[in-house]
């Protein structure tokens, strides 16, 4: 068994050193250390990262990816992939959440923030390939009391069922959005939330559309909405985030509320570009980054949202001082992972050693005169050469164990999904 792992010669800001892993942390950090250990990784010619969390994922929606694209939000959900999600079996899920977990490795992806069904399906694969999913139970109740109760049971059972799984699996809660989960299932989840500390996972205010439909509905709009019955917390994560308003940002920050900006999936499903990532960060909000599910954004690479997130908060704005490549690469990393409460996302003595090597030979670091900058704007996610989670290696040289038997299984599972 491997629990004592050296990195030599690898470039920390711009200089190089040596880190030392012992089991799942960091322990030293320094030049030329003299220790000892069960295995050696050459670091030269690469820059070590913290891994990348994803602060909004639906990973088995892997086996949508490129099926239903080019359509709007609600009639590609309601007529394109709610009906072939309801014929999804565990082994569907289990092989989609595979391959999301080989593609965010392969990308530089060590945490990953889900939504989706069949918890222990998910929580299977993520077990198997030695990242961290934060997996929410995904709720709708539909505004139907009969089914309330069932969502509060599988709550209840799936929270048990996490306790089965280790450290790298964590329970979390999923209501899908303010129009498909009731207000008394919203308030019984932040009750259910704060007495055992999980995070809850919450589309809000993604579109035009969804804000139109709470003022007509609830007579507020989202924010105001949850703030009225009671439900804005610090255990709240909420994706998207796109249409608020100055008031309802102070709202968020003043319960400490976390947000999660999805460039990728927002400019694709023409949601909304003008995202207030500044407004929110000087609130005091933390603002995390995620790609949400391969069929709104196609990919997982955190690489390519960093971009998106960047370019798209510039242009909208007509301001090309704001958001810095330094600002999203904090995002994808430390804020995401303070978000979560994990003890990760920085490279440092005593952390949890979730960590990339960049490969500096490819041509979108030469030359090299900032490194954050050539990461954010030059790169994409095949750049990661190696990555270790909870002191593991999960990919060296760009090989991942068993990626081929994965690509080979899904590509045929999602055929026969289709046609089912």
């Amino acid at each position: 068994m491997i629990n004592k792992i050296l990195i030599k010669n690898v470039q920390l800001d711009m200089r190089p050193v040596d880190i030392y892993i012992e089991k799942e942390r960091i322990r030293q950090i320094g030049e030329q250390l003299d220790v000892k250990a069960d295995k050696v990784i050459d670091g030269t010619d690469k820059a070590v990262i913290p891994g990348f969390v994803n602060g909004h994922t639906h990973a088995a929606m892997t086996l949508f990816r490129g099926y239903a694209d080019d359509m709007k939000l609600m009639p590609w959900l309601e007529e394109k992939i709610w009906p072939n999600e309801a014929k999804m079996r565990a082994e569907d899920v289990y092989w989609g959440s595979k391959l999301a977990c080989l593609e965010m490795i392969k990308s530089g992806t060590t945490t990953f923030l889900d939504m989706y069904q069949r918890f222990r399906a998910t929580a299977d694969a993520v077990n198997e390939m030695g990242i961290r999913g934060y997996l929410s139970a995904c709720c709708f109740d539909r505004f139907d009391p009969v089914l309330t109760e069932k969502c509060k049971e599988e709550c209840e059972r799936l929270y048990r069922v996490a306790e089965d799984y280790g450290s790298r699996v964590q329970y979390t809660v999923g209501p899908h959005a303010i129009y498909t989960v009731s207000g008394e299932l919203l308030q019984w989840i932040h009750a259910f939330a704060r007495e055992r500390n999980v995070r809850i996972h919450l589309h809000l205010a993604e579109t035009e559309e969804e804000v139109r439909g709470s003022v007509e509905k609830f007579g507020l709009t989202p924010v105001r909405y949850l703030y009225k019955l009671g439900v804005l917390s610090p255990r709240l994560v909420i994706a998207h985030g796109i249409y608020v308003d100055a008031d309802e940002i102070r709202m968020l920050a003043d319960h400490g509320v976390k947000v999660v900006h999805n460039p990728a999936s927002n400019l694709k499903l023409a949601s909304g570009i003008r995202f207030p990532f500044v407004e929110m960060k000087r609130a005091g909000i933390q603002v995390g980054l995620g790609t949400d599910g391969c069929s709104s954004s196609n990919n997982l690479d955190m690489v390519e949202a960093m971009k998106l997130a960047a370019l798209v908060g510039k242009a909208w704005r007509k301001d090309p001082e704001v958001l810095t490549a330094q600002e999203v690469f904090e995002a994808a990393t430390a804020v995401g992972a303070d978000i979560l409460g994990l003890d990760a996302g920085r490279v440092e003595v005593g952390r949890l050693a979730d960590l990339c090597l960049v490969d500096l030979k490819q041509p979108a670091f030469v030359p090299n005169f900032n490194f954050i900058s050539n990461l954010v704007y030059a790169a994409n996610g095949s750049c990661i050469d190696t990555v270790l989670c909870h002191g593991k290696v999960l990919m060296e040289n760009r090989k991942v164990p068993g990626e081929e038997e994965i690509l080979e299984k899904t590509a045929r599972l999602a055929y026969d999904l289709i046609k089912r």
